[in-house]
């Protein structure tokens, strides 16, 4: 992780929030609900040179993945950790979590501002954001994720001729080893995992133990966020690797999973753990400790996509994460260029500062509901 320097100020002038609503190119379901419109948050820091970083607040419209929703980030970002920054000088975009440490949890809206700190920091260091944070990978292996609405037949092999190399299934509970068999027919080759989401309970330890002959690349999140008790149950009744997702909120949590035994995998998502700063800290933690980990996504734009591509350019991120193309989820993407995939891997722009895409603006005017303009 890059040491925090003590040179001049960020020079922040202004940040600003443009709350947004864009249509996915295919509804995308789970056992919590379908998501058809996604609402969510993009954040602008300027600094007194004009130069603009780009981060993005990816909570949802309900809470139904996390407490937080669209609503609670805007009004947390607006009305409290807007003002704590105007009263704070930042050298760095570490010193953010600091600042907004008095306000318990909110960790997308937090991650959002951070996010926008990062890439502007990098972008006055003259530095792409992975050589930044000490990214080593120019390409990442990426994996796609197929939600219960759409069409296994039509789609696992055509994400396999894509070329992406790991294939994420939101099964149905009950019918799980018939969904990954159904998947293992249709592929010559890919890496199967399916997401719990959160939907199961103590009663259903031992049919989820009975999976382990499937030879998954692992099982994600089977039981609720925070329940680090089942997690390990079920990790000791199977060789097949459990992986935390929605338990995994903070470096604390990080430590506990791994202490308890309740995972041999982790998903980080930069959101939900508050930004990247936290983010770095639980992946030298799972490097110290050989746990496997993989960066997640959110259904989120090309901004915090970018974002993810730096965080999962780091040489213990092994695994295939959830970085698909642009035009998986959009029409039309908010950067340019869009990511797109080449023979399964997505290029990571090293040698252009900040996060290395430029914003479309014009795109975002177009889906932009709502702005709010905060001077510091």
């Amino acid at each position: 992780m890059a040491k925090t320097e003590e040179k001049c100020t960020m020079n922040l002038t202004s940040v600003k929030l443009h709350r947004y609503k864009m249509n996915l190119v295919t509804p995308f379901t789970t056992h919590a609900g379908t998501v058809q419109q996604r609402e969510g948050i993009l954040v602008e820091a300027t600094d007194s040179n004009g130069q603009s970083g780009w981060g993005e607040g990816v909570a949802f419209s309900t809470p139904f993945y996390t407490a937080e929703t669209v609503e609670t980030s805007w009004i947390m970002m607006k009305d409290h950790f807007l003002p704590r920054i105007k009263e704070s000088t930042i050298h760095h975009p570490s010193d953010l979590p600091k600042i907004v440490e008095k306000e318990q949890g909110h960790q997308m809206a937090k991650a959002a501002l951070e996010g926008a700190l990062w890439d502007l920091y990098a972008k006055q260091q003259n530095q792409s954001l992975s050589s930044l944070i000490g990214g080593v990978q120019s390409a990442i292996p990426v994996g796609v994720v197929v939600s219960l609405s759409e069409d296994l037949n039509e789609l696992v092999s055509y994400y396999e001729n894509q070329g992406y190399k790991r294939i994420k299934v939101k099964v149905r509970k009950g019918c799980e080893r018939e969904d990954i068999e159904a998947v293992k027919r249709l592929s010559s080759g890919l890496s199967i995992m399916f997401d719990g989401n959160g939907a199961y309970g103590e009663e259903d330890l031992e049919h989820l133990a009975s999976l382990d002959d499937l030879g998954l690349l692992m099982i994600e999140q089977p039981f609720k966020a925070g329940d680090f008790y089942l997690h390990r149950e079920l990790q000791r009744r199977m060789d097949t690797p459990i992986c935390l997702d929605e338990s995994i909120g903070s470096y604390h949590d990080a430590y506990q999973a791994i202490q308890l035994g309740s995972c041999k995998n982790m998903n980080i998502k930069i959101s939900r753990v508050g930004g990247l700063t936290e983010a770095l800290r639980i992946n030298d933690l799972c490097e110290a400790y050989g746990v496997s980990v993989w960066c997640g996504g959110m259904l989120e734009t090309g901004i915090s996509r970018a974002h993810n591509i730096a965080f999962a350019s780091l040489p213990n991120i092994t695994i295939p994460g959830d970085i698909s193309a642009s035009k998986r989820y959009w029409h039309e993407d908010v950067i340019i260029p869009e990511v797109e995939l080449q023979g399964g891997q997505v290029e990571v722009p090293r040698h252009i500062a900040g996060i290395g895409f430029e914003i479309n603006r014009e795109r975002v005017s177009r889906i932009t509901q709502e702005t709010f303009t905060y001077p510091l």
